[in-house]
Formats: structure tokens, sequence, C-alpha cells
């Protein structure tokens, strides 16, 4: 019956988006303040319908009600309770039943909380996120319904992936949605705004936090991902260039782009048109993710579906909301006129070219994506593009942002002298440069990957530092350390998430520079070496989990003759699913990884152990937090919560149209 109910409650959303797309719209354009009101209550009660339907398939999961096909496709009795409830959002329907359940919610969050923004604006805005919510809602009606019944229940359930049978994973997805379906707010002001030809400074003010809390969970949701790929896949990298890791670092790069050109929006009126260009592309890319994950067109790891039906209808969707948003930019792009002028030496050219740096960035990214299929297609070839094509293409844009980034921050508006603003970052210059040529005297034989990469990490960090400092003021050092406890948030924001930056690409040249590998056939007791370490297979065991069984190694390392630590690897079997994963054993420290993965047995007795020292991994994902906590430093700016308020709009008025 609850499942029923869950079916009933997520037709009625789909009905609601659709008074709610219609209504309001005809309000807007007709002046109706009637009309235009029936959005608000319309996404909260489009939220709560919806949330009701996520919870009666939850319930169906935990339960382990194997009348659901869902269920039975995708749980089992033996599983953990965290399992069963990633599960749900662990398959094709579930997930995106959690996609347009944060649909709604930001929606309803613009509904709850946009009380300050012109009436118009608002009920356009949540109309066209409206829109949205009916193409997905069809989608999942017609196509991907997760309420269907079994015509005869089995006993138990086929399990979950075993691969996803992971916390990494199952707090992965949630996250990524968040910052996937998040960007619909942007794309949704975009619209609205393109609708009535007016972008001005406080139109940037209330896209700019919508945008922002979308890249922090896109940010944590794209970090957790890459640890999972780290220490559960066993392939001992964190990035692999895969078609999905991808498909969400695309719209990540372009929020970033977005983030920073509302900024010149919002404090210069300049760049408007490029502003909204960027807000719709960024949406645009996060439904190609979407694409990419459920048609079956590319092969990953990480896809859904191999479904051609459902990739037309998201092509489709695709189509009609980036295509349509793309046709309506150009038919009204002529009305944002812009009127902040700047030199060519100031902050809105820095911010000019952080934008073209991250936007090519994108799509040097999207043709390697998509290159294998426009061969397949045209040139009746099968290619394959890996890593190699992607750090050869990629990488020069990034060693060019961070190369500028630090300069950047600190011009000032409209124009600047260069050689007033790189004085103070002298210093920091100076500190990153030795650092780096410290890297490149102790190594030995390497590339210059690893002193490039500390020496731009080392300017970033230093950078942001001095930046930070340098809006102080002048006077005693104590007055100035008052002053840098006084300073707004976004101001801090800014520094930690340009710092985590440095951090992470400290991270990335050191582990791609400096990690070691060894691949043998390892024997009992007998030790090998890699690097610093001495590394002995103790034993081989088998051991029983709650719903797998293991072969597990003890494995000792060793340095200088003392013990580092006990690593216990596995190679699982699931006989549900009658699946193997191998499970890695990592000894994690701040510089350092020790990562040893446990294979196969050989004839002779012993046993397939590769092994892998991992310099610096850690700040990766140190350096993925520290950005995320500066955007949320950013987002705690008490300038966020009442800007809005500053330029309000007459009741139940309208602009021009």
């Amino acid at each position: 019956m609850i499942v029923e109910l869950g079916h009933f409650a997520l037709i009625l959303a789909a009905v609601t988006a659709l008074v709610q797309a219609v209504v309001p719209l005809i309000g807007a354009h007709k002046r109706w303040p009637g009309w235009m009101a029936v959005a608000e209550p319309a996404a909260g009660l489009q939220f709560l319908f919806t949330l009701f339907s996520f919870a009666a398939l939850t319930y169906a999961f935990v339960m382990s009600d194997f009348t659901v096909q869902l269920v039975t496709s995708n749980s089992h009795t033996l599983k953990p309770m965290l399992y069963k409830v990633s599960g749900v959002w662990g398959n094709h329907e579930g997930s995106m039943l959690l996609w347009v359940l944060i649909l709604t919610l930001f929606g309803a969050c613009l509904a709850w909380f946009g009380g300050n923004l012109p009436p118009s604006l608002r009920a356009r805005a949540l109309a066209v996120q409206a829109a949205v919510g009916v193409a997905f809602f069809g989608f999942i009606l017609f196509t991907s319904n997760p309420f269907l019944r079994m015509g005869v229940a089995p006993f138990d359930g086929r399990g979950l992936n075993p691969l996803l049978q992971d916390p990494g994973l199952a707090f992965h997805p949630p996250f990524l949605y968040l910052g996937y379906v998040g960007l619909s707010m942007a794309f949704s002001f975009a619209i609205a705004a393109l609708i009535e030809g007016r972008v001005d400074a406080a139109w940037a003010r209330w896209v700019r936090p919508w945008t922002l809390a979308a890249w922090i969970f896109l940010t944590i949701g794209i970090a957790l991902g890459s640890w999972w790929a780290y220490y559960e896949l066993g392939w001992g990298g964190f990035w692999f260039w895969d078609p999905v890791e991808n498909a969400s670092f695309m719209p990540w790069l372009l929020a970033a782009a977005l983030l920073h050109s509302a900024i010149v929006v919002e404090k210069r009126e300049a760049l408007k048109s490029w502003t909204i260009l960027l807000a719709i592309l960024a949406f645009g890319f996060s439904l190609i993710g979407t694409f990419i994950v459920r048609s079956g067109v590319i092969t990953s790891v990480h896809a859904f579906a191999n479904d051609p039906e459902r990739g037309v209808y998201i092509l489709a969707i695709l189509a009609l909301f980036t295509g349509g948003g793309l046709v309506l930019f150009a038919v009204r792009a002529a009305a944002m006129e812009a009127k902040g002028i700047f030199g060519m030496v100031s902050r809105e050219s820095a911010l000019v070219l952080n934008n073209i740096l991250l936007a090519v960035s994108c799509f040097v990214v999207f043709i390697g994506t998509i290159w294998p299929l426009v061969s397949e297609i045209f040139f009746v070839r099968k290619l394959s593009v890996g890593p190699p094509f992607f750090n050869m293409a990629f990488t020069p844009f990034m060693v060019i942002l961070g190369a500028v980034l630090p300069i950047g921050a600190m011009l000032p508006w409209k124009r600047a002298k260069i050689g007033k603003v790189v004085k103070p970052l002298i210093p920091a210059f100076v500190l990153a440069l030795a650092l780096g040529g410290l890297a490149w005297a102790m190594q030995s034989e390497r590339s210059l990957l690893g002193p490039v990469g500390l020496f731009l990490g080392s300017w970033l960090i230093f950078g942001s530092l001095t930046d930070v400092y340098s809006r102080t003021g002048r006077g005693s050092i104590g007055a100035r350390l008052g002053r840098l406890a006084r300073l707004p948030r976004a101001d801090w924001g800014k520094t930690i998430a340009h710092a985590g930056l440095g951090v992470t690409m400290l991270g990335v040249s050191g582990l791609m520079a400096w990690d070691m590998e060894d691949i043998r056939v390892a024997y009992k007791g007998e030790p090998y070496t890699i690097g610093a370490y001495e590394i002995t297979l103790e034993d081989v065991r088998e051991v029983e989990g709650p719903n797998y069984l293991s072969t597990m190694g003890d494995i000792r390392v060793r340095k200088d003759g003392r013990d580092v630590a006990m690593l216990h690897p596995e190679k699982r079997v699931y006989p549900v699913s009658a699946m193997p994963t191998t499970e890695a054993a990592i000894d994690y420290r701040l510089m350092r990884d020790v990562y040893v993965v446990v294979g196969d047995p050989q004839a002779d007795g012993g046993y397939t152990v590769r092994t892998y020292i991992k310099p610096m991994t850690n700040w990766i994902w140190m350096g993925t937090f520290l950005m995320s906590l500066g955007g949320l430093f950013s987002l705690t700016d008490r300038r966020y919560r009442v800007a809005a308020g500053a330029r309000k709009a007459p009741t139940g008025g309208v602009p021009a149209e």
C-alpha cells in the first residue's frame, strides 16, 4: 500500500509541477499578482509530494519488500542497513527519483527564502524550475518507474552491485546530485532574466549564493567519488579521466567560471551576456552528464544504464532546455547592456582571463570525452582517448591559471598598475620558487612535473595569504591582526578556496611525479623492498563477512627496522551476485600512503601483490576540503543574506518587456 501511495504522490508532484510551470509565467506576463503567487505554495507542495514518494521507496528497501522490482534487483536481506538505504539511489530509477527530489528541494528553498526577490522574477524562476521538473517527472513515470511490482515475488533479492557497497559511494551520489541539480537554479534565474530583459547587480547577488552552494556540493561529491575510486577499485590512482568522472568535472569548471563572472556583474555591471551564457551552459553540462551516465553511449564502470530509449528521452530534455535557452539567449542577449568599462590591467580583465581558462579547459575535457563516440559514428573507427591526452591538453590551462591567480586576485577594479600589485607578492614568489628549486635539487632523473607543481601550489597558497593580509591596511602587526579577524567572511572564503586549490595542486603533482609501484609474486615470510619500505606477506586467510567471502592478506610494513603498519588487503566474492571485488589496504600518512593490493594465488604457492608508495595523496583530499570550506565561508557572509533587500522592485510591478 505504501508503495502505491508513493507512486501516486509522484504523479501528484508531476501535476503540481505542470501547474507551477504554466500559471506563474502567465501571471508574470499579464501582471496578475494572484497568478504569480501560485508559484510559492506549488513549489512547497511539489517538494512534499516528491519527498513522500522518495520516503515510500526507501521504506520498501529498508523492509526488503521484494514485491517491488527495483528492490529485488538492488537489495538483499543480508545487506547491512547502510547499503539497504544507499541501494535506493544505487540504481538508475532510484537515483532519478533522488535527482527530482533535490530539484524540487531547490525550488522550494527559493519559494521559502526568496522573499526579497521581485515578484515577477521569482515567479518566472520558479516556473522555469518547475518546467525542468515536469520533464524529469515524465522521464521517471514513463521510462523509469521505480514502483513497478513483481508478478511473483522471490524469496530474496539479487543484491546491490558490490562496488557500490561502500560508505564513500553511499554518500557520493547525494552530494554530486546536490551540485548537478543545484545548477538548475542558476539556469532558472538566467532564463527568467532573459524573459524580463534585465540583468543587474541585484540579479548577480541573487544568483551567486545558489551557484556557490551547488559548486560546494559538486566539489564534495567529486572528492568523495575520487577518494572512493582511489581506495576501492584497487587501481592505485585518484583520477582516470573516466567519462563519468569527466561528466561531473565539466559543470564544476563552468560553475567556477560562473561564480567569478557573477562577481563582475555585481561589482561592475559588466559581462552580463557572458554570465547568462555560462549559467545556461553550466546546467547544460549537468544534463550532458546525466545523458552520459544513463544512455549507454559511452562505457564506464560508473554508468547506471545502457538503454537507448532512456538516452533518447534525456537527449530530448537536453535539446529542449539547453537548446531552448541558447535560442532565447540569442534573441535577447542584445538587451543585456553592459555598463562597466575597465582597462586591460584590472580585476575585471583578470576575471575574464579566469573565465576563458576555465571554459576552454571544460571544452577540452568535453572533446576528449565524446571524441570516441564521434569517431565511431562519423569515421567508423573505434578510438580510446585516455589520460595522456587529457594530461597534455588540460594541464597547460591549469598551469596558467595557477600562475596568474594570485596577481589577479589582488588587482583593483577598473584599472590598476601592475608594479604596485606585484610588489607585495615578491616574498611569496621567492618562497614558492625556493621550494620548487629545492624539489628539483633533491630529485634525480625525474621530470619537471614535481618541482613545477610544488612551485605553483606554493605560489597559490602564499599568494592567497598575502592577499588577505594586504586587506588589513597599514599599522602595527597587532592592529593588522585585529583587522584580519574582522574581515568579511567572503574575503576569508576566497583565501581559503584559492589556498585549497594550491594544496590540491601540490598533492596532484607530488603523486604523479614521485609515486613508486611494485608488482610481484610474493611468498609468505619473504620480505621485499620498495623505496625505503620493507614489505612482508605474513599470511593469507579466509574470512567470512556479513554478505561476502574474503581472502585476506596480512602484510607487515617496516621502515628502518621498525614496524610501520600491519595491512589487510582483501579479495572479496559476493555469493549473491557472484562478483569479485578488490579491497586495497592503505596506511594513510600526511606525506605518503603505503597502498597494498593482494591478487590471485599462484601455482607455486605465492600471491600476486601490488604495492605502491603514494606521496602527498592526502593533500588532494585536504585541498578539496579547503575549497569546500572556503565556499561555505563565503556562503555564510552576511552580505549574501541582506543584499537582495536593497534592490526590491515595487510590489506588483514588473519591468518593461
